[in-house]
Order: C-alpha cells, then structure tokens, then sequence
C-alpha cells in the first residue's frame, strides 16, 4: 500500500494554512480541487461548500500532528480515530492501472472511499493514510516545524528520528539564526569580559 502517498494527503491539507503567519491558502473550490493532485475524478466533485468542510477537517488534523509534537500520544491517537470513525474507507484489492511486462496486473492494495462529498472523499484517505503512516513508524514521526513562525507539519522518515524541520529551506535559517545567536553570545560575553577587567584595573 503506497503509506506515503497516502499520508502525503494530511500533510498537504494541513500546510494550506500558516497560523503564525496568518496565511492561508484554502480559499476556494480550485484550491480545494488542486490538493487532490492527480486524481482528477475525485477533483471535479468539489464544490464551493467544500471549502468550509475542508477547513474543518484540517483544523481536526492539525490537532493531531500537535498532539504529537508535544508528546501526547494517546491524545494524538484519540484524536485520529474520531477521525477514522466519521470518515471511514474501504481496503481494496487493485491492479487494473498497473500492469507488468507481460501485462499483468500489478496487483496493489488501494483506499477506496464511498464519500457523500469531496472533503469526506479527501478526509477519509487522509485519516488513514496517516493512521498507516503512524502506525508503523511510531506518534513521533508526525511532527511541526521547529523554525518558528513556520510550524508547517511533516512526516519524519529519516533513519534515526532526527528530523525536526519541514524543507531544507526552513532547515537552512533555522542553523543561521542559531549560528547568529551564538556569534551574538560570544560577542556579549567577550564585552562583558572586556569590562570586568576595565573595572579591576581601575580599582587598583
């Protein structure tokens, strides 16, 4: 089962929007359209009424990605069951897309979802995609950026747990803030230092 793919779905509905920054890019019925990616069918079934339920869903997965980043597990989880329960799918058997080099069928496992609109069709694929993804790297692979203001969410996949910013561009400015500050800390103490020994002069 494409678990990546499938999880890429909450990711990119929750990063439509930029708390911090007071951004936010889910504002009409193409920008709902434009998430579902290449599944064009499911697309053209989005309406303006889906804007709003889309907003929604991702304040509701936004939740659980920041129960997880501060660690509250079974909070996270709670969370993405109530989820997995109000928007529920279908596992099945696919292959009729794919074929071999004999023209086989690449027989796959796929998501099928029976939505009464688009966000319960999106909701539906992101929730579990998520409680895949969850489910077999561990709550801590869901995580927030940590170059603030940016918070965007991501899914760490590294080898040693060691991811904590969404791109490398969030990655790139948060080592050059640090690297500022450090130089700002060595610059202070330098100073301070400078004055001490002013002082100590002066005194004999």
């Amino acid at each position: 089962m494409e678990l990546a793919y499938y999880s890429d779905y909450a990711v990119r509905l929750v990063n439509t929007e930029e708390p911090a920054r007071s951004k936010d890019s889910l504002t009409s019925v193409d920008a709902v359209r434009e998430l579902f990616g290449g599944n064009k069918s499911a697309a053209r079934r989005a309406t303006d009424a889906d804007v709003t339920r889309f907003r929604s869903v991702r304040a509701r997965l936004r939740a659980v990605f920041e129960a997880a980043d501060a660690g509250e597990e079974v909070q996270a989880v709670d969370l993405l069951n109530s989820l997995l329960l109000e928007f529920p799918v279908s596992p099945q058997v696919s292959g009729h897309e794919h074929r071999d080099e004999d023209d086989r069928p690449l027989w796959h496992m796929h998501l099928a979802d029976h939505p009464s609109n688009a966000t319960a069709g999106y909701a539906a694929i992101a929730s579990m995609g998520l409680a895949f993804h969850l489910t077999e790297y561990g709550v801590d692979r869901l995580g927030l950026c940590q170059a603030a203001p940016c918070r965007n969410a991501y899914l760490d996949t590294s080898t040693n747990r060691s991811r904590r910013y969404c791109s490398d561009r969030c990655a790139t400015r948060a080592n050059v803030a640090a690297y500022r500050a450090r130089k700002r800390l060595e610059t202070e103490r330098s100073e301070s230092t400078g004055l001490t020994d002013e002082t100590s002069q002066d005194a004999r």
